[in-house]
């Protein structure tokens, strides 16, 4: 995302291109520049795969949904005063409403968390392809994702609860990049760690959930990072994995 007192970076400018690529935009030069880089940088061309999967994810989730009718009405002009005043006075309650419980819902409900929960939901599923660095090559993966984001990151040990880690891979944040690590147990369920520091502007180790569905997220920040932990085991139990989770990355839970 740009603003117009700050310009775009390289990184979101290729960002940008890539959307645009899945999104059929480019035309001519442009995508065929596009395709050519694909061909030879791997992390671009897992980018696309994930704004693919994502877009189908979507796409599913809205699949049954029957188009809206519309209904053209033409009321007198006596009617339409009214309805006008009706409007006017429903439209300053709302806003009241509005301007009293956005704050609320805004400290609720983070953008990376419903990210993390969509990543989960397309990756969690998939069997040959849910990681791009496995679990074996550890220390790459470590070595990859701190230098894309910008900091020292640390994939904290599940095993205690029975959960063993898969791999991770490199995913477009809200802002910039962030990380998934997968984690599995021996009854074949998973678990997702997302990461991610472009929108963390303070501290809030208060933990807050996400419901989904069957899916929940369980989400807070610390030193500036943002964390969620998704899975559909339980919500006792997928809160205690994210108490010790935060604690082992270096959290303050004390206050959940």
């Amino acid at each position: 995302m740009t603003t117009p007192d700050r310009p775009s970076t390289p990184d979101e400018r290729a960002l940008q291109a890539l959307s645009a690529f899945v999104d059929g935009e480019l035309q001519g030069e442009e995508h065929d520049a596009v395709k050519t880089r694909l061909t030879g940088d791997p992390a671009s061309e897992a980018t696309v795969a994930a704004y693919r999967a994502q877009d189908n994810a979507l796409r599913a989730l809205f699949a049954n949904q029957a188009e809206p009718q519309v209904i053209v009405m033409r009321p007198r002009a006596r009617e339409r005063y009214l309805m006008a005043a009706c409007f006017l006075v429903v439209g300053i309650a709302c806003g009241f409403l509005m301007h009293m419980l956005l704050p609320a819902l805004g400290e609720q409900r983070a953008r990376f968390a419903e990210r993390a929960d969509v990543a989960y939901t397309v990756y969690a599923p998939e069997q040959r392809h849910a990681v791009e660095v496995s679990a074996s090559q550890q220390d790459h993966l470590v070595t990859w994702l701190s230098k894309r984001l910008n900091r020292s990151v640390t994939i904290p040990s599940l095993s205690e609860y029975g959960f063993q880690l898969v791999g991770g891979r490199l995913l477009p944040g809200e802002e910039g990049p962030a990380a998934l690590f997968m984690y599995q147990n021996a009854a074949g369920e998973r678990l997702t760690l997302y990461m991610t520091t472009a929108t963390i502007r303070r501290n809030d180790t208060k933990i807050r959930y996400l419901h989904n569905g069957a899916r929940t997220t369980y989400y807070w920040a610390w030193d500036r990072v943002g964390y969620a932990l998704s899975g559909q085991i339980g919500e006792a139990k997928l809160k205690a994995i994210a108490y010790d989770t935060c604690k082992e990355l270096g959290g303050d839970p004390k206050g959940w």
